[in-house]
């Protein structure tokens, strides 16, 4: 993978897989217009094939969900589920770019409401210095994925809480500890578990703490996610290198059996010995094949 441009990251000396190594990085407001200057510049690429089409209309359409969450919610009342794995990256990538499009953007003037009974849009607030975020670690936390949080937590200005217990006790602690907290951003896809009739705005069920879970990239396909990182460069966990497609724990999380290389044709791309990388994936039915459960 070439060197990440996203935020003016480069590569490490061997030139493998983006690492974050800004030790101090850019100020919040900085690194979301950088980040939304990359998104605008995707979507106004010429699309060279059907599958990057689809990747800027999906794009589009979640920063539309992004930027209705911001209507409704003020920053205090945000946070982002973020976990390093692919589909809540793609999403932080969203929300960025989201918040700077929301913050410099002009109130609509009273003409142009139409004489809407509506409330008006809520007023832009300055971007705070970090984005509040909950990380909730697995039983047997992989080191490349928490190394990965920890990097890219930095370089994008997250205020990490994070809880290594079950995801429902999880969210409650955080939000006896978050009380402003009422919107939450989480990046699940429909074919993940209990993921296929979830809408754009979910509050939690009954037994569950109350919240609304807002889902921007329900509807990516996995091809898509992968062609959003790639296109845009944006550096991500060394595992998917190695053949991982779906991150869990290290009991229960394996190189995908679908991405095993021919024994003859060298291993492929992927870091690991036997095993492409996760971007060479094509189907969504066979992205949880390395994991037990």
């Amino acid at each position: 993978m070439s060197p990440s441009t996203l935020l003016g990251i480069h590569s490490d000396t061997n030139g493998d897989t983006p690492t974050i190594i800004q030790s101090n990085p850019p100020a919040l407001p900085d690194v979301c217009a950088k980040v939304d200057g990359r998104v605008e510049a995707f979507l106004n690429t010429e699309p060279r094939n059907e599958r990057i089409w689809h990747v800027q209309e999906q794009t589009r359409a979640s920063l539309k969900i992004i930027e209705e969450a911001l209507e409704r919610y003020s920053s205090d009342e945000l946070s982002i589920s973020y976990n390093g794995g692919k589909d809540c990256l793609v999403l932080l990538i969203l929300y960025l770019a989201a918040l700077h499009r929301h913050s410099t953007a002009k109130p609509m003037p009273k003409e142009q409401l139409n004489g809407s009974p509506q409330a008006p849009p809520r007023t832009p607030e300055p971007l705070p210095q970090t984005l509040r975020s909950v990380y909730i670690l697995s039983p047997h936390p992989f080191p490349e994925v928490d190394a990965f949080v920890v990097t890219s937590a930095k370089t994008y200005h997250l205020s990490l809480a994070r809880y290594a217990k079950p995801m429902r006790e999880a969210f409650t602690d955080y939000l006896a500890n978050e009380p402003a907290i009422r919107a939450i951003f989480v990046g699940t896809r429909r074919t993940d578990p209990h993921g296929s009739a979830l809408k754009y705005f979910d509050p939690t069920d009954r037994g569950w703490p109350a919240f609304m879970r807002i889902h921007p990239v329900i509807d990516w396909h996995y091809a898509e996610i992968w062609a959003f990182i790639r296109e845009l460069d944006v550096p991500y966990c060394e595992l998917y290198d190695m053949g991982y497609t779906s991150l869990g724990g290290t009991t229960d999380t394996h190189p995908n059996p679908a991405l095993r290389a021919d024994p003859g044709g060298g291993g492929g791309e992927g870091k690991q010995t036997g095993f492409r990388p996760a971007y060479e994936l094509e189907e969504d039915d066979e992205e949880r094949l390395g994991r037990d459960r």
